[in-house]
């Protein structure tokens, strides 16, 4: 049993987005960007500013980070979230307005989803640990018992106390699947407040562009190569004020006895999401709304997905399938965004 795949794509890039470098000669302001990057949401994150990069904007940004990793992570005991997983069953835990507008965005996405996409998903992500310290495949009696513990109409919210109630003893809240898009969110926010108008957002497969290049041009981001382990793209976007996030089965898994494991949860059987697609993105304006989006059309499938696409506004999506066939929504297809294909070993479907 063993993640070292895992290991290995952590070291040589960051998440299952690569920003590719192909700003071209330009101006010495636009030639030197400042980065910085800490390792926090379970990732490496890395800020980008191409103008007015002061020591503040880096700061607060990171700050802002910390705070939302310790009110919403399921690892740290103190937080937020792992108290409102403590009284579940025994009564409504009062959490910051952060937490609650991210649960309640996870609730509206989860039914939006018809739970392909499921906030509650935690006992079963605590079973199989994909991407933790302990991963196991969970004995099929243990996945039997933690079902009926995932089910997103079983938390309520206060609305006036900005609490939050899990109805049932050992129901798990897990926001994995949706606080690090909130975090690009806010980063971005932050930046706008310090005066930055060109600046890239990465949070580990959560890539967020802010503006244009500083030349006025858009700005170049790959997708992953699934195949890939040295983070190869297959297709480069051209974005604007966009963020583009990616799920698939590459990004943690467990191999055991010959058979893979991925992090994608089927909420209706408990185990890995059987699908043969191997990455589905999201273009859209809000990180948050990818993050989740993502993790649901993965577990959906194309015709479902994509009728669930077709009724967002301004929401692209892409899937790549294990025969590396490129299946676009029609946004994409019509031009919404301008995509090149680089890998021509991928080809897309008509």
């Amino acid at each position: 049993m063993h993640t070292n795949r895992k290991t290995i794509r952590i070291k040589l890039f960051i998440g299952s987005i690569l920003l590719v470098a192909l700003l071209g000669s330009c101006a010495k302001k636009q030639s030197e960007p400042q980065s910085e990057s800490f390792f926090m949401l379970g990732t490496v994150c890395k800020v980008t500013i191409y103008d007015n990069p002061t020591p503040e904007a880096f700061s607060a940004s990171f700050a802002r980070l910390k705070e939302i990793e310790d009110r919403m992570s399921l690892r740290n005991q103190k937080s937020e979230v792992s108290e409102v997983n403590r009284y579940a069953g025994i009564r409504p835990v009062i959490v910051s307005e952060d937490t609650f507008a991210v649960i309640r965005k996870a609730l509206e996405i989860a039914r939006l989803s018809n739970g392909a996409f499921d906030p509650t998903v935690g006992p079963l992500v605590q079973a199989w640990d994909i991407g933790g310290e302990n991963p196991r495949k969970p004995p099929q009696d243990e996945i039997d018992s933690l079902l009926p513990l995932i089910d997103y109409d079983r938390v309520s919210l206060d609305d006036q106390a900005f609490s939050v109630f899990l109805k049932d003893e050992k129901m798990v809240l897990d926001l994995g699947g949706i606080a690090k898009g909130y975090a690009a969110d806010e980063v971005a926010r932050i930046l706008h407040e310090h005066g930055v108008e060109h600046a890239i957002v990465n949070l580990g497969g959560n890539v967020l562009t802010l503006g244009t290049k500083p030349d006025g041009k858009p700005w170049k981001i790959g997708v992953q190569d699934p195949d890939a382990l040295r983070g190869e793209y297959v297709m480069i976007l051209s974005l604007t004020d966009q963020t583009l996030v990616t799920s698939g089965p590459y990004e943690r898994f467990l191999e055991l006895d010959g058979e893979v494991y991925h992090h994608i949860l089927d909420t209706k059987t408990g185990y890995p999401v059987k699908s043969d697609y191997s990455s589905v993105s999201i273009i859209t304006k809000n990180s948050l709304l990818a993050d989740a989006l993502s993790t649901s059309l993965y577990a959906l499938g194309y015709e479902d997905g994509m009728a669930l696409i077709n009724t967002l506004e301004d929401v692209e999506a892409i899937f790549m399938t294990k025969e590396k066939e490129i299946l676009l929504s029609e946004g994409l297809k019509l031009g919404t965004v301008q995509y090149s294909v680089t890998d021509s070993t991928y080809s897309v479907a008509q």
